[in-house]
């Protein structure tokens, strides 16, 4: 990348079958959607992507299929997360031969009694950054149950060099980027947001860039980014109003179910099936999902009509 990445990157949903087959032709569609959402750039096999339900070659699959098919429209975000360094240094050096721009990775972790002292969280970032050419956004997040402190933060920003790209979704996040632009400087080149946009506005106070959200509707989240970067921060405002509910919503309610219904609702794909153990999403909240996602007339509700 020739430019710092910045706006809305957002994870891209894994369909199924309703059978709970990979749906080959559905990664591609939900690609397709997406770009024509307007996104800067497109994450794959990330949390919201149920990475965590895909076996190694389904993992493979939809890596392949989607880099040969968005094939440099937008740039795609691979997540290599993995507890074994070897893994993760393999997985990032597959991403950037296919042609990824930049790999997220999670710290490695395995349950909360399970994670490395901080000099090996940072030797398993250099291993990749040693491996590839391509840059590295950090996902700091609490599902990890790993604490990273700004001062660590920075550390891996000046000592390791792919490293320059954040994603932060812990609590009081505005506080952490805030804290985390101010110590780390220049060496801090892409500050992200993360949890749907829902504190999108504070985050842009604290000096985010842009946000990592889900699939459901960038087309709305976007021009908040825009205008606030370009100083319209009145715009920004009011348009993070008119979206602030169907945000919420995804982000208290639905979590990654809300962009596949969404999706299978204006026939992007053909079910929101999501694996086992995870559970389909009740009437109840699916039916305020559709209500709030159509209010705002998204894309995706009548991108496949």
């Amino acid at each position: 990348m020739k430019q710092p990445l910045t706006g809305i990157l957002p994870v891209a949903p894994t369909p199924f079958h309703a059978d709970g087959r990979l749906d080959e032709e559905g990664v591609r569609r939900s690609l397709d959607c997406m770009i024509d959402q307007g996104v800067d750039a497109i994450c794959i096999l990330a949390n919201y992507s149920e990475q965590f339900v895909l076996s190694d070659e389904e993992r493979a699959t939809v890596m392949r299929i989607s880099l040969e098919h968005v094939a440099g429209r937008v740039p795609v975000i691979v997540t290599i997360s993995h507890f074994a360094t070897g893994i993760a240094v393999a997985r990032a050096r597959a991403a950037e031969a296919l042609g990824a721009s930049m790999v997220m990775m999670m710290p490695p972790y395995h349950g909360v009694g399970l994670v490395p002292a901080e000099q090996g969280i940072i030797e398993h970032f250099r291993a990749v950054s040693d491996a590839i050419r391509i840059p590295i956004m950090v996902q700091d997040a609490p599902l990890s149950g790993v604490t990273l402190s700004v001062p660590l933060l920075v550390r891996m920003a000046r000592e390791i060099e792919n490293l320059s790209y954040f994603k932060i979704e812990v609590p009081f996040a505005a506080d952490k980027l805030a804290a985390l632009i101010e110590a780390g400087g220049k060496d801090i080149i892409g500050p992200f947001d993360g949890e749907e946009a829902v504190t999108l506005l504070a985050d842009l106070d604290a000096g985010a860039t842009g946000t990592m959200t889900s699939g459901l509707f960038p087309e709305k989240i976007r021009p908040i980014v825009v205008d606030y970067r370009a100083g319209r921060v009145d715009a920004a405002l009011e348009q993070w109003k008119l979206c602030l509910p169907l945000i919420n919503h995804e982000n208290r309610q639905c979590g990654l179910r809300a962009c596949k219904t969404v999706f299978a609702a204006g026939d992007v794909i053909r079910s929101d099936h999501v694996r086992h153990p995870l559970k389909p999403m009740s009437e109840r909240t699916k039916a305020r999902l559709l209500q709030l996602a159509a209010e705002l007339d998204v894309i995706a509700l009548k991108w496949g009509k």
